[in-house]
């Protein structure tokens, strides 16, 4: 069953079409990638699912759960249990990692913070009265980012490039971390250009020039990862090598 569904969603901005037609299916409980190079409009596919303003003027139609979310705002479609962790992870200026993650909590306990605080690789005793500031590396950011999600216990999570910025050991904990929540019934899109984190979805869509390329088991699409294109209306029209799927 599909928790998501594009049906020709297309995206002009700035008088250049973004976005082209672009129809596919998120399957409920699975961990998906779009992968893609980049400018290939994987963010921007990602905003528009959530809602950021100036990326929702889209043509075609959105679904969640079997219902046009076209018109909602972003807030309404977070309410639905969607959210989105950009790249660079946002600061909240001067609040305690505590309370950041309790006021995004599901259950708002102390023990659910420590858990999920725990789940990312960081001690609570140590961060949870730190404040989300310039103190904190962008790497730490990003995972009290991600701990915040985990305790949101979302229906629908977006995580663009979830592993930028950080140490191998807090990829490792980010990967268990994809897992659980898919346990939970989670629905998982990654956003990525790694064929390691391409490796812990089930299902791929690739992208290249704002156009839906191919889609499939992830084997389908690591030979992308190995510089072998496929058909597509790329303007550079790349010369296409044999796919083998691995």
């Amino acid at each position: 069953m599909a928790i998501l569904s594009l049906r020709d969603v297309s995206l002009v901005k700035g008088g250049k079409q973004i976005l082209k037609d672009i129809t596919l299916d998120v399957w409920e409980g699975y961990v998906h990638a779009l992968v893609g190079p980049n400018g290939a409009g994987k963010s921007t596919l990602a905003a528009s699912i959530m809602g950021i303003p100036g990326y929702r003027e889209i043509s075609g139609d959105i679904l969640f759960e079997g219902t046009s979310i076209k018109t909602l705002r972003i807030d309404e479609r977070a309410r639905l249990g969607i959210t989105l962790a950009w790249q660079e992870p946002a600061r909240f200026e001067g609040i305690p990692v505590f309370e950041y993650i309790r006021f995004s909590a599901k259950r708002k306990t102390a023990e659910e913070v420590r858990r999920a605080l725990e789940l990312l690789g960081l001690d609570p005793d140590r961060y949870a009265r730190r404040k989300v500031d310039t103190t904190l590396s962008g790497g730490e950011r990003k995972r009290i980012e991600l701990a915040a999600i985990v305790a949101m216990e979302p229906k629908l999570v977006l995580l663009d490039e979830p592993d930028s910025g950080v140490d191998i050991e807090a990829v490792d904990r980010i990967f268990t971390m994809i897992r659980l929540l898919k346990e939970k019934g989670t629905t998982v899109m990654l956003i990525t250009h790694s064929a390691e984190v391409l490796k812990q979805a089930d299902h791929a869509f690739l992208l290249c020039n704002g156009s839906l390329v191919k889609k499939g088991e992830t084997a389908k699409i690591l030979p992308y990862f190995s510089g072998q294109c496929y058909p597509c209306v790329h303007p550079n029209e790349p010369v296409l090598k044999e796919v083998e799927v691995v």
